[in-house]
C-alpha cells in the first residue's frame, strides 16, 4: 500500500468541498493512505512561540517575515483542526491526523500545547536557522550573508534539540537546506552522522519527502543520497511523502520516493496510528 504522510490543508479552510481533491488525488495515484501534517503556523495556540523565535524586526528578513506572520496565519485553534480530521475518519476517509511543527526553542512549550490533542504522528522540521526562515524565496539573498558551513552546523544542532526533546516521531524532509542548490564543496559527512545519531536515540522516522522534487530548484527527493546511505547503516525507519499544499499535488512523485527507498536496501515503511508504529512493506 502507497501512503503519503506530508501534506496541508491550510491554503483552503476545513471543509470537505476543499479536502475533497486530496482524497481524489490519492485515490488517481493508488495511494491507499493520506496523512494531514498541518503547519503549526496555522494555529493561534503556537502564535506566541512563532513571535518570541522568528526575526520580525526591520532588517531585510525581518521586514519579509513580518508580513509572513500576518498572512493567513493563526486562522484557529488547533481544537478546530482535530475535530475536522475526527470528523473525516468517521466518514470513513483513509486519513491520519499529524502535525508538523517548527523547530521552537522552548520545547517545553510545545509539549505541553501537543500533549492536550490527540495524534496519529508528529512531525518536527527545521524551518528556521536562528530566526531565518531559509526556506523562503523572498529572502533567498540571505544565503549570500553566511558561510555554507556555517548553516550546516546551525542545521545539525535545530535537528539535534528536536531529537532531545523527544516529542516527534518523524523529522520533515531531512537536509533540504540543500534546496537552493548552494552546495558544499566540503565534507559533510560529520553533520550527517550527528543528525542519524541523535534520530536514532529519539526513535525518529525519516521523511522521503517529493517537495524539493518539484517545488525548488535542486528537483531532487530530501534527503539526499549521502544521508540516506548513513539513515540506512543507521537502520532508520522511513515514511513517504510528497509535502502538497494543493489538492492536485497529493501523491506527487510517491513512486519516485518508493523506488528511491528501495535503492538504499528499504523494504518496509512506517504506519502510523495513535502515536504507534506498524510495519508494512513498502510496495
Amino acid at each position: 500500500m502507497k501512503i503519503d504522510y506530508h501534506m496541508h490543508f491550510e491554503y483552503g479552510s476545513y471543509d470537505l468541498s476543499w479536502v475533497q481533491g486530496f482524497f481524489d488525488s490519492a485515490a488517481k495515484r493508488h495511494i491507499g493512505e493520506i496523512g494531514i501534517s498541518e503547519h503549526t503556523h496555522g494555529f493561534t495556540d503556537f502564535k506566541t512561540l512563532y513571535y518570541k523565535d522568528v526575526i520580525h524586526d526591520d532588517s531585510f528578513i525581518g521586514k519579509f517575515q513580518k508580513k509572513w506572520l500576518q498572512t493567513n496565519k493563526f486562522k484557529c485553534p488547533l481544537s478546530d483542526y482535530i475535530k475536522f480530521m475526527d470528523m473525516l475518519k468517521a466518514k470513513g476517509y483513509p486519513v491520519k491526523t499529524g502535525i508538523e511543527v517548527c523547530n521552537f526553542q522552548d520545547q517545553t512549550t510545545v509539549k505541553q500545547i501537543l500533549d492536550r490533542q490527540p495524534f496519529d504522528y508528529i512531525i518536527g522540521s527545521v524551518h528556521f536557522l536562528h530566526g531565518w526562515a531559509y526556506d523562503s524565496s523572498q529572502i533567498r539573498a540571505e544565503w549570500k550573508n553566511h558561510d555554507l558551513k556555517e548553516i550546516y552546523e546551525w542545521y545539525t544542532q535545530e535537528v539535534e534539540k528536536l531529537c532531545t526533546a523527544k516529542i516527534y516521531d518523524i523529522l520533515g524532509h531531512p537536509f533540504n537546506i540543500r534546496l537552493f542548490k548552494f552546495l558544499p564543496d566540503f565534507d559533510v559527512t560529520p553533520y550527517l552522522i550527528r543528525v542519524a545519531e541523535a534520530m536514532k536515540k529519539a526513535n525518529m522516522v525519516v521523511d522521503i519527502n517529493t517537495g524539493t522534487r518539484y517545488r525548488y530548484p535542486i528537483k531532487e527527493i530530501s534527503p539526499f543520497p549521502a544521508f540516506m546511505k548513513i539513515a540506512a547503516k543507521y537502520k532508520l525507519p522511513v515514511i513517504t511523502s510528497s509535502d502538497a499544499h494543493k489538492p492536485e499535488d497529493c501523491g506527487a512523485y510517491i513512486d519516485e520516493a518508493v523506488a528511491y527507498a528501495k535503492s538504499f536496501g528499504y523494504t518496509q515503511r512506517v504506519k502510523f496510528t495513535n502515536r504507534n508504529r506498524e510495519f508494512i512493506p513498502i510496495d
